[in-house]
């Protein structure tokens, strides 16, 4: 079981495979391909065996590894949008997902702190649609696809589960698919706003964090439901602890081999070591996630590149010239 906090499949992967010095995982498909010059990861965790290995729920993980740039021009902002929107749609493609059904798009997370306000941006950005299609239908076209969203807030804000908001409005509007966008973490800080995951198996907000919400997924919600989520935040202890591995690296290469000094660094126990390490911290930081001091600008970047890819994906039938016309 992996003890290191990470929201992202494939840096569950990595973790299995580095620990059990194994490179396939039983009952998990790792496939890579790439579009110019974003990586492009899937992960299909195909039965309990593979998800007991990766303690992450069976289905499929799509990991886009962009460029990191905090000031994207626009047109890489469209090139990035338009290879995500390909991902997405062939996510809705393997749903019973029509062109003429609704979809709900969540911005979750909390507007008021920056790193955690990935999804309330992008759904500033998303073209809705739905009213348009039930009040003045004969003013769109036909080919437009009814989309509605909501930025729920968090349970501090609210008072309320935002998984029980979100089924709230799934009994009353009755959408056909749900599209959930969230802040997520990694165990990496090199993945930290340069990541991109797209799964079906739903979400739990604030897991990355250690705040685990009600889960909003198929099984919750009776329909289809996609997460998208960028890492913002690492965990500090898993910095901590990684500088202290590098450290250790460094120091068993300069250390004489049969050395007593070198038998005593190749004997440290890592999982001992790690937890020592939240020990030591934890009267002084607690459970403190770090994020890079550009958050703001790489965040409102990112939720152009998310919305675009959404409005993309949900809106095959026009160019993203004519999406931005509906969009304020």
């Amino acid at each position: 079981m992996i003890s290191i906090r990470t929201d992202l499949a494939i840096e569950a992967t990595e973790i299995y495979s580095k620990e059990n010095k194994k490179g396939a995982i039983d009952g998990v498909a790792v496939e890579n391909s790439s579009e110019d010059d974003v990586k492009i990861t899937r992960v299909d965790i195909k039965n309990d065996e593979g998800e007991r290995s990766l303690n992450k729920p069976k289905g499929t993980y799509i990991t886009l590894d962009i460029p990191k740039l905090t000031n994207y021009e626009q047109e890489d902002i469209d090139r990035v949008g338009k290879i995500l929107g390909k991902e997405i749609l062939e996510i809705i493609k393997n749903t019973n997902f029509r062109e003429d059904m609704t979809a709900l798009v969540v911005g979750l997370g909390n507007w008021n702190i920056t790193p955690d306000a990935l999804g309330p941006r992008v759904i500033s950005k998303i073209m809705i649609t739905r009213h348009l299609k039930e009040y003045i239908p004969d003013s769109i076209d036909e080919g437009i696809r009814p989309v509605c969203g909501i930025a729920p807030g968090v349970l501090g804000i609210t008072g309320m589960e935002t998984g029980e908001i979100i089924r709230g409005i799934v009994d009353r509007i009755k959408p056909n698919l749900v599209i959930c966008i969230d802040s997520l973490a990694s165990r990496k800080m090199e993945r930290v706003n340069s990541t991109i995951q797209i799964g079906n198996t739903g979400i739990s907000p604030g897991s990355g964090i250690g705040n685990k919400r009600m889960e909003i997924s198929e099984k919750t919600l009776g329909i289809p439901v996609l997460a998208i989520g960028v890492p913002t935040v690492v965990d500090a202890a898993t910095m901590a602890n990684d500088t202290i591995d590098l450290v250790i690296e460094e120091m068993t290469g300069a250390a004489t081999k049969g050395s007593g000094f070198y038998n005593m660094l190749k004997e440290i126990d890592k999982s001992e070591k790690e937890k020592m390490i939240h020990e030591i911290l934890d009267p002084y930081i607690g459970n403190l996630m770090v994020t890079p001091k550009e958050v703001d600008m790489v965040v409102d970047v990112l939720s152009k590149v998310i919305s675009t890819g959404i409005n993309v994906a949900l809106q095959p039938a026009l160019e993203l010239k004519e999406i931005s016309k509906y969009i304020g």
